[in-house]
């Protein structure tokens, strides 16, 4: 681990060597001080003591698997967490996204990838490095939103206050990861547009819509998940949508109304 980091601490928590050293190398020119840990829990307790910018988190681990260090580490840290896995099955995807990835890359990769990744993860917003993740609300508790009015969107019963980052259906405060929630602003903000998966992908990149980058089928399998996990926390029934519409072989849309 180096002394200093211009950008802040980072964990990389992986088991085979040769790849732990290439990430050390990787994250340490992009400016981080990096420390490394062989096992879940030495990666848990170094994300607790350190409160990293960013982690990477191989799936596969000696002690316990990668999802549920990752789920560990959301208990108390808002690092953003980007998993490695040696296989591209959708269910991996899912379950790494919903126990608090931030993104994921396949094995084998490339240095480049992984910094372009990080890049794209530190252009969203999260919260103040070392500053504990908010407290959630107990079930059913009413939110008190009192956003300014260009940065509240209502659609329906739900309400979106961009500038707190904070969603609330039917009066109730609804938990969503940071995609889930860019998501959810983009087609708010495009009640009458299609959005492809490709240009979604370019919201998670916080690169807007036209990014003129060509998103990768991993991309827009992610994209997919994001929405698949968003539906299900608004409730959805996919054959009747209140809010997010399928246009098949396009995209997504904002439904017309919220019944």
């Amino acid at each position: 681990m180096s002394e200093t980091g211009a950008r802040g601490n980072a964990v990389v928590i992986e088991d085979d060597a040769d790849i732990r050293f290439l990430l050390e190398v990787t994250l340490g020119q992009a400016g981080f001080a990096v420390t490394s840990a062989p096992n879940g829990q030495a990666g848990v307790d170094a994300v607790r003591e350190l409160q990293p910018v960013i982690t990477t988190l191989d799936i596969s681990l000696p002690d316990f698997d990668g999802f549920e260090v990752a789920r560990r580490i959301r208990a108390f840290s808002d690092t953003y967490i980007l998993m490695l896995t040696g296989r591209a099955d959708e269910i991996d995807t899912l379950l790494g996204l919903e126990a608090g990835a931030d993104d994921y890359v396949t094995k084998p990769f490339r240095p480049r990838e992984i910094r372009a990744r990080i890049e794209a993860l530190l252009r969203r917003p999260r919260a103040v490095a070392g500053e504990a993740p908010p407290a959630e609300p107990p079930a059913g508790a009413k939110a008190a939103v009192t956003p300014d009015d260009d940065a509240l969107i209502v659609h329906g019963d739900l309400r979106l206050d961009r500038d707190a980052r904070v969603v609330e259906l039917g009066g109730t405060l609804l938990e969503l990861t940071r995609s889930e929630f860019d998501i959810l602003t983009a087609l708010l903000s495009n009640p009458r547009r299609v959005l492809t998966k490709s240009q979604l992908a370019g919201v998670l990149w916080s690169e807007g819509y036209d990014t003129g980058l060509e998103a990768t089928d991993a991309d827009r399998r992610s994209v997919e998940v994001h929405v698949a996990n968003l539906r299900r926390k608004l409730g959805e029934d996919a054959t009747s949508p209140r809010y997010v519409e399928t246009v098949r072989g396009v995209g997504y849309r904002l439904a017309l109304s919220a019944r």
